[in-house]
Protein backbone atom coordinates (compact mmCIF):
# COMPACT_ATOMS: atom_id res chain seq x y z
CA UNK A 1 0.00 0.00 0.00
CA UNK A 2 1.22 3.65 -0.19
CA UNK A 3 2.08 5.36 2.65
CA UNK A 4 4.00 9.12 3.66
CA UNK A 5 6.86 7.71 5.83
CA UNK A 6 9.66 9.78 7.63
CA UNK A 7 12.07 6.94 6.04
CA UNK A 8 15.49 7.81 8.12
CA UNK A 9 16.84 10.00 10.01
CA UNK A 10 16.77 13.82 8.22
CA UNK A 11 14.34 16.29 7.28
CA UNK A 12 11.98 15.26 4.56
CA UNK A 13 8.79 12.54 3.89
CA UNK A 14 8.59 10.15 1.45
CA UNK A 15 5.57 8.64 -0.30
CA UNK A 16 6.27 4.66 -0.64
CA UNK A 17 4.87 1.47 -0.52
CA UNK A 18 4.83 -0.50 2.89
CA UNK A 19 3.48 -3.81 3.68
CA UNK A 20 -0.28 -3.05 4.88
CA UNK A 21 -0.13 -3.60 8.60
CA UNK A 22 -1.22 -6.29 10.25
CA UNK A 23 -4.15 -7.03 12.79
CA UNK A 24 -4.72 -8.89 15.89
CA UNK A 25 -7.89 -10.34 17.37
CA UNK A 26 -8.64 -7.12 18.67
CA UNK A 27 -8.01 -4.76 15.97
CA UNK A 28 -9.62 -3.17 13.29
CA UNK A 29 -8.42 -2.23 10.15
CA UNK A 30 -9.70 0.87 8.67
CA UNK A 31 -9.48 2.12 4.65
CA UNK A 32 -8.24 5.60 4.86
CA UNK A 33 -10.42 8.28 3.23
CA UNK A 34 -9.18 11.92 4.53
CA UNK A 35 -6.57 13.12 6.90
CA UNK A 36 -5.49 16.21 8.29
CA UNK A 37 -2.20 17.42 8.54
CA UNK A 38 -0.97 18.50 11.36
CA UNK A 39 1.60 20.59 13.87
CA UNK A 40 3.22 17.55 14.89
CA UNK A 41 3.51 16.38 11.31
CA UNK A 42 5.18 19.40 10.60
CA UNK A 43 7.54 19.40 13.17
CA UNK A 44 8.27 15.43 12.17
CA UNK A 45 8.57 16.52 8.27
CA UNK A 46 11.53 19.37 9.47
CA UNK A 47 13.14 16.54 11.87
CA UNK A 48 13.77 19.07 14.49
CA UNK A 49 14.99 18.34 18.11
CA UNK A 50 11.43 17.39 19.53
CA UNK A 51 11.05 14.76 16.22
CA UNK A 52 14.71 13.61 16.26
CA UNK A 53 13.87 12.64 20.32
CA UNK A 54 10.32 11.34 19.97
CA UNK A 55 10.53 9.34 16.47
CA UNK A 56 12.16 6.04 15.23
CA UNK A 57 12.71 6.49 11.61
CA UNK A 58 11.15 4.68 9.06
CA UNK A 59 7.71 5.56 10.37
CA UNK A 60 4.15 6.24 8.67
CA UNK A 61 3.02 9.47 10.19
CA UNK A 62 -0.38 10.67 10.61
CA UNK A 63 -3.27 10.47 13.41
CA UNK A 64 -6.13 12.93 12.04
CA UNK A 65 -8.11 10.54 9.74
CA UNK A 66 -11.44 9.41 8.90
CA UNK A 67 -12.38 6.14 6.55
CA UNK A 68 -14.45 2.94 6.48
CA UNK A 69 -13.70 -0.07 8.33
CA UNK A 70 -12.03 -2.50 5.79
CA UNK A 71 -12.17 -6.00 9.05
CA UNK A 72 -12.70 -6.61 12.32
CA UNK A 73 -10.61 -9.06 14.74
CA UNK A 74 -12.71 -11.99 15.78
CA UNK A 75 -13.09 -10.63 19.23
CA UNK A 76 -14.43 -6.87 18.33
CA UNK A 77 -17.83 -6.21 19.41
CA UNK A 78 -20.23 -2.97 18.04
CA UNK A 79 -17.72 -2.20 15.18
CA UNK A 80 -18.82 -3.52 11.33
CA UNK A 81 -17.43 -3.37 8.02
CA UNK A 82 -18.53 -0.59 6.06
CA UNK A 83 -18.70 1.43 9.38
CA UNK A 84 -17.50 5.48 8.94
CA UNK A 85 -14.81 5.56 11.63
CA UNK A 86 -12.16 8.18 13.03
CA UNK A 87 -9.55 7.30 15.45
CA UNK A 88 -8.39 8.10 19.23
CA UNK A 89 -4.58 8.65 18.35
CA UNK A 90 -3.63 8.11 22.14
CA UNK A 91 -2.82 4.26 22.76
CA UNK A 92 -3.46 3.51 26.69
CA UNK A 93 -1.79 0.84 28.97
CA UNK A 94 -4.86 -0.07 30.68
CA UNK A 95 -3.36 -1.38 33.16
CA UNK A 96 -1.92 2.24 35.38
CA UNK A 97 -4.58 3.83 37.86
CA UNK A 98 -5.61 6.13 35.82
CA UNK A 99 -6.65 3.55 33.18
CA UNK A 100 -8.26 1.34 35.32
CA UNK A 101 -10.08 4.63 36.98
CA UNK A 102 -11.61 5.34 33.67
CA UNK A 103 -8.88 8.26 33.40
CA UNK A 104 -7.18 6.77 30.01
CA UNK A 105 -6.80 10.56 28.97
CA UNK A 106 -4.06 10.75 32.15
CA UNK A 107 -2.29 7.28 31.08
CA UNK A 108 1.45 7.76 31.86
CA UNK A 109 2.29 5.41 29.26
CA UNK A 110 0.39 6.80 26.24
CA UNK A 111 2.05 5.66 22.62
CA UNK A 112 0.86 8.20 20.16
CA UNK A 113 -0.18 6.85 16.49
CA UNK A 114 1.88 8.22 13.62
CA UNK A 115 4.65 8.70 16.57
CA UNK A 116 5.12 5.81 18.42
CA UNK A 117 3.66 3.74 16.10
CA UNK A 118 2.86 3.52 12.32
CA UNK A 119 0.02 6.01 11.93
CA UNK A 120 -2.85 6.83 9.48
CA UNK A 121 -1.10 8.55 6.21
CA UNK A 122 -1.56 5.31 4.47
CA UNK A 123 -4.25 3.50 2.34
CA UNK A 124 -4.73 1.84 5.42
CA UNK A 125 -4.28 2.00 9.14
CA UNK A 126 -4.81 -0.49 12.24
CA UNK A 127 -6.08 0.25 15.50
CA UNK A 128 -7.48 -1.42 18.66
CA UNK A 129 -11.46 -1.91 18.58
CA UNK A 130 -10.61 0.67 21.78
CA UNK A 131 -9.70 3.27 20.17
CA UNK A 132 -12.06 3.58 17.67
CA UNK A 133 -14.72 5.70 16.86
CA UNK A 134 -17.52 5.11 14.87
CA UNK A 135 -19.69 8.12 13.43
CA UNK A 136 -23.29 7.07 14.13
CA UNK A 137 -24.24 10.34 12.87
CA UNK A 138 -23.87 12.00 9.45
CA UNK A 139 -21.05 14.21 9.27
CA UNK A 140 -19.04 15.61 6.11
CA UNK A 141 -15.84 13.47 5.82
CA UNK A 142 -13.67 16.52 5.81
CA UNK A 143 -14.84 17.39 9.07
CA UNK A 144 -14.68 13.66 10.46
CA UNK A 145 -10.71 13.92 9.31
CA UNK A 146 -9.92 16.45 11.64
CA UNK A 147 -11.97 14.74 15.19
CA UNK A 148 -8.56 14.86 16.79
CA UNK A 149 -7.65 18.57 17.00
CA UNK A 150 -11.56 19.54 17.41
CA UNK A 151 -11.46 17.03 20.31
CA UNK A 152 -8.75 19.12 21.61
CA UNK A 153 -10.38 22.58 21.14
CA UNK A 154 -13.70 20.94 23.11
CA UNK A 155 -11.79 19.66 25.37
CA UNK A 156 -10.08 23.00 26.35
CA UNK A 157 -13.26 24.75 25.68
CA UNK A 158 -15.75 22.98 28.02
CA UNK A 159 -12.95 22.40 31.04
CA UNK A 160 -14.74 25.23 32.70
CA UNK A 161 -17.91 26.07 32.40
CA UNK A 162 -18.70 29.20 30.01
CA UNK A 163 -22.15 30.36 30.09
CA UNK A 164 -22.50 34.04 29.98
CA UNK A 165 -18.60 34.43 30.51
CA UNK A 166 -16.05 36.27 28.81
CA UNK A 167 -13.42 34.43 27.40
CA UNK A 168 -9.85 34.87 25.82
CA UNK A 169 -8.51 33.15 23.45
CA UNK A 170 -4.68 33.21 22.46
CA UNK A 171 -3.47 31.68 19.54
CA UNK A 172 -5.44 31.27 16.43
CA UNK A 173 -4.53 28.41 14.84
CA UNK A 174 -7.02 25.98 13.64
CA UNK A 175 -7.62 24.35 17.27
CA UNK A 176 -7.85 28.27 18.52
CA UNK A 177 -10.52 28.59 15.96
CA UNK A 178 -12.12 25.66 16.69
CA UNK A 179 -12.29 26.97 20.28
CA UNK A 180 -13.63 30.15 19.48
CA UNK A 181 -16.44 28.58 17.75
CA UNK A 182 -17.17 26.13 20.74
CA UNK A 183 -17.42 29.02 23.36
CA UNK A 184 -19.45 30.81 21.31
CA UNK A 185 -22.01 27.94 20.18
CA UNK A 186 -21.88 26.84 24.38
CA UNK A 187 -23.07 30.14 25.89
CA UNK A 188 -19.68 32.23 26.00
CA UNK A 189 -21.19 36.28 26.22
CA UNK A 190 -18.01 37.63 24.72
CA UNK A 191 -15.12 35.61 23.08
CA UNK A 192 -11.86 37.29 21.86
CA UNK A 193 -9.05 35.57 20.34
CA UNK A 194 -5.48 37.11 19.93
CA UNK A 195 -2.99 36.57 17.04
CA UNK A 196 -0.25 37.99 14.61
CA UNK A 197 -2.12 36.37 11.31
CA UNK A 198 -4.72 38.17 9.55
CA UNK A 199 -5.79 35.35 7.91
CA UNK A 200 -6.17 33.23 11.12
CA UNK A 201 -8.60 36.07 12.31
CA UNK A 202 -10.46 36.61 9.56
CA UNK A 203 -11.01 32.50 10.07
CA UNK A 204 -11.82 33.44 13.81
CA UNK A 205 -14.51 35.76 13.09
CA UNK A 206 -16.19 33.36 10.03
CA UNK A 207 -16.39 31.33 13.10
CA UNK A 208 -18.69 33.99 15.56
CA UNK A 209 -15.55 35.40 17.60
CA UNK A 210 -16.79 38.51 19.02
CA UNK A 211 -13.06 40.08 18.60
CA UNK A 212 -10.62 38.93 16.78
CA UNK A 213 -7.25 41.03 17.48
CA UNK A 214 -3.96 41.60 16.00
CA UNK A 215 -1.34 41.81 18.69
CA UNK A 216 1.75 42.36 16.35
CA UNK A 217 0.90 45.92 15.96
CA UNK A 218 1.61 48.90 18.70
CA UNK A 219 -1.23 49.06 21.22
CA UNK A 220 -3.05 46.28 20.44
CA UNK A 221 -2.43 44.00 23.93
CA UNK A 222 -5.32 42.18 25.56
CA UNK A 223 -5.72 45.35 27.33
CA UNK A 224 -6.96 46.32 24.39
CA UNK A 225 -9.33 44.09 23.89
CA UNK A 226 -10.56 44.75 27.44
CA UNK A 227 -11.25 48.29 26.19
CA UNK A 228 -13.20 47.29 22.88
CA UNK A 229 -14.97 44.71 24.64
CA UNK A 230 -16.15 47.41 27.57
CA UNK A 231 -14.78 44.84 30.31
CA UNK A 232 -14.26 46.46 33.70
CA UNK A 233 -12.56 43.45 35.70
CA UNK A 234 -11.24 41.30 32.93
CA UNK A 235 -11.65 38.10 31.17
CA UNK A 236 -13.20 34.70 33.53
CA UNK A 237 -11.98 32.35 31.26
CA UNK A 238 -8.72 32.24 29.01
CA UNK A 239 -7.56 29.65 26.64
CA UNK A 240 -3.96 29.71 26.18
CA UNK A 241 -3.42 27.69 22.44
CA UNK A 242 -0.37 29.42 21.41
CA UNK A 243 2.18 27.99 23.78
CA UNK A 244 3.91 31.75 23.69
CA UNK A 245 5.35 33.23 26.69
CA UNK A 246 4.39 36.67 26.23
CA UNK A 247 0.63 35.14 25.54
CA UNK A 248 0.48 33.70 28.61
CA UNK A 249 2.10 36.57 30.74
CA UNK A 250 -0.51 39.06 28.64
CA UNK A 251 -3.65 36.51 29.73
CA UNK A 252 -2.32 36.49 32.99
CA UNK A 253 -2.66 40.20 33.55
CA UNK A 254 -5.76 40.60 32.27
CA UNK A 255 -7.79 37.62 34.37
CA UNK A 256 -10.76 38.75 36.59
CA UNK A 257 -10.02 37.54 40.12
CA UNK A 258 -10.80 34.18 40.30
CA UNK A 259 -10.81 33.52 36.90
CA UNK A 260 -9.85 30.20 35.14
CA UNK A 261 -7.11 29.09 32.56
CA UNK A 262 -7.06 25.98 30.79
CA UNK A 263 -3.61 25.86 28.55
CA UNK A 264 -3.06 23.71 25.69
CA UNK A 265 -0.29 25.67 23.81
CA UNK A 266 3.10 23.85 24.32
CA UNK A 267 6.19 26.07 25.35
CA UNK A 268 8.86 25.17 22.77
CA UNK A 269 11.16 25.70 26.54
CA UNK A 270 10.66 27.08 29.98
CA UNK A 271 9.60 30.59 31.05
CA UNK A 272 8.61 32.96 33.99
CA UNK A 273 5.44 34.04 34.81
CA UNK A 274 3.75 36.01 37.60
CA UNK A 275 2.99 33.21 40.21
CA UNK A 276 2.39 36.24 42.22
CA UNK A 277 -0.28 37.58 40.60
CA UNK A 278 -1.32 34.37 39.71
CA UNK A 279 -1.61 33.82 43.81
CA UNK A 280 -2.98 36.59 45.01
CA UNK A 281 -6.06 36.62 41.89
CA UNK A 282 -6.40 33.25 43.05
CA UNK A 283 -6.14 32.23 38.94
CA UNK A 284 -6.42 28.33 38.07
CA UNK A 285 -4.42 27.20 35.45
CA UNK A 286 -5.16 23.81 34.30
CA UNK A 287 -2.92 22.02 31.57
CA UNK A 288 -4.98 19.85 28.79
CA UNK A 289 -3.31 17.20 26.87
CA UNK A 290 -4.99 15.71 23.99
CA UNK A 291 -8.85 14.40 24.73
CA UNK A 292 -10.89 12.76 27.32
CA UNK A 293 -11.61 9.33 26.26
CA UNK A 294 -14.86 9.07 25.35
CA UNK A 295 -16.60 11.99 26.82
CA UNK A 296 -14.84 14.47 24.88
CA UNK A 297 -15.73 12.56 21.07
CA UNK A 298 -19.50 12.26 22.20
CA UNK A 299 -19.71 15.88 22.88
CA UNK A 300 -17.89 16.96 19.23
CA UNK A 301 -20.64 14.92 17.66
CA UNK A 302 -22.75 16.53 20.21
CA UNK A 303 -21.90 20.10 18.71
CA UNK A 304 -22.37 19.40 15.36
CA UNK A 305 -25.38 17.56 15.50
CA UNK A 306 -26.31 20.73 17.06
CA UNK A 307 -25.59 22.98 14.00
CA UNK A 308 -21.79 23.70 15.04
CA UNK A 309 -20.21 24.81 11.52
CA UNK A 310 -16.30 23.80 11.28
CA UNK A 311 -16.68 24.59 7.62
CA UNK A 312 -14.66 27.85 7.60
CA UNK A 313 -11.68 25.98 9.35
CA UNK A 314 -10.54 23.50 6.10
CA UNK A 315 -8.94 25.86 3.95
CA UNK A 316 -7.27 23.46 1.65
CA UNK A 317 -7.77 19.50 0.47
CA UNK A 318 -4.56 17.92 -1.43
CA UNK A 319 -4.48 14.26 -3.08
CA UNK A 320 -2.74 12.19 -1.05
CA UNK A 321 0.16 12.69 -4.15
CA UNK A 322 0.33 16.38 -3.69
CA UNK A 323 1.55 16.01 -0.34
CA UNK A 324 4.72 18.52 -0.28
CA UNK A 325 2.56 21.30 -1.59
CA UNK A 326 -0.02 20.77 0.99
CA UNK A 327 2.65 20.21 3.88
CA UNK A 328 4.41 23.86 2.47
CA UNK A 329 0.87 25.44 2.77
CA UNK A 330 0.11 24.28 6.07
CA UNK A 331 3.47 25.09 7.32
CA UNK A 332 2.95 28.77 6.50
CA UNK A 333 0.76 29.15 9.62
CA UNK A 334 -1.58 31.17 7.79
CA UNK A 335 -4.37 29.49 7.04
CA UNK A 336 -6.70 26.86 8.54
CA UNK A 337 -6.87 22.90 8.51
CA UNK A 338 -4.92 20.93 5.36
CA UNK A 339 -6.93 18.01 4.09
CA UNK A 340 -4.94 15.01 2.33
CA UNK A 341 -7.54 12.79 0.27
CA UNK A 342 -6.74 8.99 0.04
CA UNK A 343 -10.13 7.99 -1.48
Amino acid sequence: MKALVKLTAEPGLRLTDVPEPETGPGDVLIKVLRTGICGTDLHIRAWDGWARQAVEAPRVLGHEFVGEVASVGADVQDIAVGDLVSGEGHLVCGKCRNCLAGRRHLCRSTVGLGVGRDGAFAEYVALPASNVWVHRAPVDLDIAAIFDPFGNAVHTALTFPLVGEDVLITGAGPIGIMAAAVARHAGARNVAITDVSPDRLEIARKVGATLALDVSAPGTGIAEAQRRLGLKEGFDIGLEMSGRPEAMRDMVDNMTHGGRIAMLGLPATEFAVDWAKIVTSMITVKGIYGREMYETWYAMTVLLEGGLDLAPVITGSYGYEDFDTAFDEAAKATGGKIILNWA
